[in-house]
């Protein structure tokens, strides 16, 4: 039966064998990019039944296999398919890199929207739903950090221990490697906050970069799965609330973390709201909720300008970007994490 022709990242004839013999998909297999970029390529695939699965894979241009690990992301999402989290569910893992090129595993199609931006949410869900969802996503945070790690098989994911003060270095020591110019509010706020980490309580899973964005969201307003699992780790929950909060924008912030973000839409609750809403949740203690909003901007002025300095520096090569607004992006973050350690200092 004829099948699709060539598909950048995929070796089709192969992949669709390999489905056909470990995932029970029927030829022939069409596939569609649905995300891709410098980060994990995701596939749309459709079999001969009409049955639709994904394909996630490292990106073409990938150096360090350990930062794109196909195999990891499999075991988080196969261990968090049981628990209250809503994940996809994992079909398969190929570890054979003759197959296509590099290891990739399969999941199951969930249908549902991702709200990336305001526009979207506004576009998609009506308000009542929009307040669903914000609920649902704050729900889904704590359901997520509740998990025993040691149950479902990923104890072993990373080291649990002294969370924050690895990221501290580990991101201050990429920032000092690749920054561009002296940015001041970033040396201040990295001491500031090395000075004054708060103790860090029973090690739960941190995603590292839980939005909406990276979330599909049922019509009725519901988190129906949480995707892009790339970073995911073991640490400190709040790192992942301070960051949801970070980029939590209100329509009365006079500078904007996430500039467009969902929560504009109207019928997201406001950031006291969510922490309300979680801490009630969790049963956690969220009196330090400030040095982890504040740590989160911090990380994100450094991730930024690393970013930055690699398109400066040719390293991303051809790429149409606006390089001032970017740099005032890293700008805007790094002042925004000077105001948030100003609440607890």
């Amino acid at each position: 039966m004829e099948g699709q022709g060539e598909v950048r990242g995929v070796n089709v004839e192969a992949v669709t064998r390999w489905f056909e013999a470990n995932v029970g998909a029927r030829a022939p297999l069409r596939f569609s990019l649905i995300a891709g970029g410098h980060s994990n390529l995701t596939f749309r695939v459709v079999d001969g039944s009409g049955a639709e699965l994904v394909l996630r894979r490292p990106p073409l241009s990938h150096v360090l296999a350990s930062a794109h690990d196909m195999g990891r992301e499999h075991k988080i999402i196969s261990a968090l398919w049981p628990t209250a989290v809503p994940v996809p569910q994992a079909l398969g893992f190929c570890a054979d890199a003759a197959v296509n090129g590099a290891p990739f595993y399969v999941m199951r199609f969930v249908p549902g929207v991702v709200l990336h931006d305001a526009e979207i949410a506004i576009r998609s869900l009506g308000e009542a739903e929009r307040k669903s969802t914000g609920e649902s996503f704050v729900d889904v945070l704590s359901d997520l950090h509740a998990v025993d790690v040691d149950a479902v098989g990923l104890g072993d994911l990373a080291k649990k221990e002294d969370y924050i003060a690895r990221q501290l270095k580990r991101w201050y020591g990429q920032y000092s490697q690749s920054k561009t110019r002296e940015l001041p509010a970033v040396d201040r706020v990295h001491d500031i906050l090395k000075a004054r980490i708060p103790a860090q309580g029973r090690a739960s899973v941190v995603h590292g970069d839980y939005r909406l964005g990276n979330c599909i969201t049922s019509p009725q307003g519901k988190i129906v799965a949480v995707l892009d699992w790339e970073i995911c780790t073991l640490g400190d929950p709040l790192a992942d609330l301070g960051y949801v909060l970070a980029t939590w924008t209100q329509s009365t912030d006079p500078m904007a973390g996430a500039p467009g973000a969902p929560s504009l839409a109207p019928g997201f609750m406001s950031r006291e709201e969510v922490v309300e809403r979680y801490g009630k949740r969790s049963g956690r203690d969220l009196s330090n909720i400030d040095y982890y909003v504040a740590f989160s901007l911090w990380k994100s002025a450094c991730i930024i300008e690393g970013v930055y300095a690699r398109y400066v520096g040719g390293a991303l090569g051809e790429v149409d970007v606006d390089l001032d607004s970017f740099k005032k992006r890293i700008d805007s973050f790094a002042k925004l994490a000077a105001q948030a350690v100003s609440r607890f200092t």
